[in-house]
C-alpha cells in the first residue's frame, strides 16, 4: 500500500511540475550548433590569434564585407573547417575557383573563395573532414594579384537548400582549432 502511495504522489507531482515523459530536449541554437562543431581554421598553420576580422570591412558600394580573409602564401593548404559535405566546386568572377561545403546536417554553408588550385579528386557530394585538404591559397577571381588569402565565408543555408543564398555569420567565434 505504501509503495503505491509514494508512486501516486510522484506521479502527481511530475504531472503538476509539466514535466513529461517524452519530453524532448530544445534544438541546439544557431551559436551552439557551431560551437558544438569545433571549427579550425580552413587554412594550414594559421592560429586563430593570428586572424583579423575582416566580416564588417567596408567594401565598394558601400556593402560590408561579410567574411573572413586569412591572408597566406600563395599555394599554402587550405583545409576543410568541419566535416562534411561537398556542395559544389566551380569557378566565379569574384571568387574565382571555389568550393561550396556544407555541415553533414546541412544547416550551414562554408564558402572557400580565391583558391589557386583545388585538390585532385574532389567531387561534388564527396564527404570530407575537418583537416581534410581542399586545395591552396590563390589569387583568383578579384582577389589582388599581391595579397593571396582565403575568402572565407559561413552562411547559414538558404531556403530549399539553396547553399549560395544564405544569411551570413561572421565565423571569428567559432574557429577555435588551428589550421593543420
Amino acid at each position: 500500500m505504501r509503495a503505491v502511495l509514494v508512486l501516486t504522489l510522484c506521479t502527481l507531482v511530475a504531472a503538476c511540475s509539466g514535466a513529461r515523459a517524452d519530453a524532448r530536449p530544445r534544438p541546439l541554437t544557431d551559436a551552439e550548433f557551431l560551437r558544438s562543431r569545433d571549427l579550425m581554421v580552413p587554412v594550414h598553420g594559421v592560429k586563430r590569434g593570428a586572424l583579423r576580422d575582416t566580416y564588417s570591412a567596408p567594401r565598394s558600394g558601400g556593402r560590408a564585407h561579410l567574411a573572413l580573409d586569412i591572408m597566406a602564401r600563395k599555394g599554402t593548404r587550405v583545409v576543410a573547417a568541419d566535416d562534411g559535405i561537398i556542395l559544389r566546386i566551380t569557378r566565379n568572377e569574384l571568387g574565382g575557383k571555389v568550393i561550396y561545403l556544407s555541415d553533414p546536417a546541412r544547416r550551414f554553408v562554408y564558402y572557400y573563395a580565391h583558391l589557386d588550385e583545388w585538390k585532385y579528386g574532389l567531387a561534388e557530394g564527396q564527404r570530407v573532414h575537418r583537416g581534410q585538404l581542399l586545395g591552396t591559397v590563390g589569387t583568383t577571381g578579384n582577389a589582388p594579384e599581391n595579397a593571396p588569402h582565403l575568402h572565407f565565408q559561413l552562411m547559414r543555408m538558404g531556403a530549399g537548400g539553396r547553399y549560395w543564398s544564405g544569411e551570413p555569420i561572421n565565423p571569428i567565434p567559432y574557429l577555435r582549432r588551428t589550421g593543420r
